[in-house]
């Protein structure tokens, strides 16, 4: 098992920003990046924080990523948006989406946001935890499949060669009126490509019925699904279908590739709760429930009932305290990366 080093939050924004930077990402939207990728770490969700940021640089010098592109409102109405992210960081995209979005739902009470050309968003219930925290709820999906074997999740009954789907997740959020909002976020397969990441940083085993080897036979080695293995749907026909929906919603963003009969983009919906109840009469009826939930008998061996947001929370509590857990393979890259780009980690 790899060793991990705790890492102070604020030295970790730090040194993800300045990496950004210096590889020609312009401050202001580096900051916003760093931020969420480490608000992912502070969430206890290691497999969309720092662990990404090589990637995200290979991508910028492979050319794959503009890192200086700003979205583009392409169509706009009352309620509606449709915003180009020009090929650049999906995390400012989505986060400038969304200040529009929440702006719209002032007005109108509800927008909803449909994508194109917007690369990897990052933990998705960071949007939902924003949308929250404004008195709104906010809905995001990402969605993208094609009839190639280019994506690692398969189709419900899928085996080798047919990696058609995306983990293509979801995030709900809800205002509880407390630091502690309703959060629901997890992709539609078993789980998200991430998770596979952090297991391979740490040197750890996938659990059963997450993966599948090149060959389509189950395994529990991380490593089998980097040498083109596959992920599986959540829940079977269940999880698959809902891929399949989420991928018709990030069609109205216009992406389709004829060749390939592929769909991919993201969505976007935030509701004024204002618009129905009262703020603070909706937040106290959820609050209300969540705790009658959690007041329910635990079944034997189970410490307490828990429901979604409520990890998120703890962790981040525990986080700034203690440090973030960063796994020394992790370490070793951004050390790496740091040297190529002269940035110092003092």
């Amino acid at each position: 098992m790899v060793e991990s080093r705790l890492v102070p939050a604020d030295e970790l924004q730090e040194l993800t920003c300045a990496l950004f930077v210096a590889a020609d990402t312009p401050r202001r939207i580096a900051e916003v990046v760093a931020t969420i990728l480490v608000n992912s770490n502070l969430a206890g969700h290691d497999s969309h924080g720092v662990l990404r940021v090589p990637a995200y640089l290979r991508a910028i010098e492979a050319g794959t990523l503009r890192p200086a592109a700003e979205p583009v409102v392409v169509r706009e109405a009352a309620t509606t948006l449709l915003i180009d992210g020009q090929g650049g960081f999906g995390h400012y995209t989505a986060q400038r989406a969304l200040e529009l979005a929440l702006a719209k739902a002032q007005q109108s009470n509800v927008c909803c946001v449909s994508f194109t050309q917007v690369g990897h968003v990052g933990r998705l219930g960071e949007y939902a935890e924003q949308a929250a925290a404004r008195g709104c709820i906010g809905l995001i999906t990402v969605g993208s499949g094609s009839n190639r074997d280019t994506y690692r999740v398969v189709p419900h009954g899928g085996g080798a060669g047919a990696g058609v789907l995306g983990t293509n997740p979801i995030a709900i959020g809800v205002p509880t009126g407390d630091d502690r909002p309703f959060v629901l976020d997890y992709a539609t397969s078993v789980l998200a490509e991430g998770k596979v990441q952090v297991a391979r940083s740490k040197g750890l085993p996938m659990p059963p019925g997450v993966i599948l080897d090149n060959r389509g036979e189950p395994t529990t080695n991380p490593h089998d699904f980097y040498d083109h293995g596959y992920l599986l749907p959540m829940g079977g026909h269940k999880g698959y279908a809902l891929s399949l929906a989420f991928c018709l919603l990030a069609g109205l963003g216009g992406y389709f590739q004829p060749e390939t009969q592929g769909l991919a983009g993201a969505y976007m919906q935030v509701v004024n709760v204002a618009a129905f109840l009262p703020l603070t009469t909706y937040q106290q009826n959820v609050r209300s429930f969540l705790e009658g939930i959690k007041a329910v008998p635990a079944a034997p061996g189970v410490e307490e009932i828990l429901v979604p947001g409520e990890p998120e929370y703890r962790s981040r509590q525990q986080r700034l305290a203690t440090g973030v857990p960063i796994p020394e393979t992790i370490l070793t890259q951004l050390q790496e990366w740091a040297e190529k780009l002269h940035v110092s980690v003092e």
